[in-house]
C-alpha cells in the first residue's frame, strides 16, 4: 500500500473526530472525538516516516500518544467531577453555566 492509502484514511478519521466534536452533545462522546483526531495524526506521522524513511515521525506519535492519555485522564477527571455535580455530561448544560 502506497502513503496517499493511509493519507486518506487518517483524513477520514480526522473527519469523523471533527464532525463528533463539532455535533455531539455528550462531552464523554467530544472527549472520544478529540483521540480519534489524535490517532488520525498518529497516522500521518506513522506514513511520513515510512514513506521517507525517517524516524522522526514516530518518535512525535509518542508524543501524541503521552498528550493523548493525559487529556483523557484530566478530561475524565473533570467530567465525573462535573457530574457529581450537576448530575448531567451534556455540553448544552455547560454552556448555560457561562452567565
Amino acid at each position: 500500500m502506497s502513503a496517499e492509502h493511509y493519507y486518506c484514511l487518517a483524513l477520514l478519521m480526522f473527519l469523523c473526530g471533527t464532525a463528533g466534536l463539532l455535533l455531539r452533545k455528550n462531552i464523554i462522546v467530544v472527549l472520544m472525538a478529540i483521540e480519534l483526531m489524535l490517532n488520525s495524526v498518529n497516522l500521518v506521522f506513522v506514513a511520513a516516516a515510512r514513506e521517507f524513511n525517517h524516524l522522526d515521525g514516530q518518535v512525535m506519535v509518542f508524543f501524541v500518544i503521552t498528550i493523548a492519555a493525559c487529556e483523557a485522564a484530566v478530561g475524565l477527571a473533570m467530567v465525573i467531577a462535573l457530574f457529581r455535580r450537576f448530575g448531567t455530561i451534556q455540553s448544552e448544560f455547560y454552556r448555560l453555566l457561562r452567565g
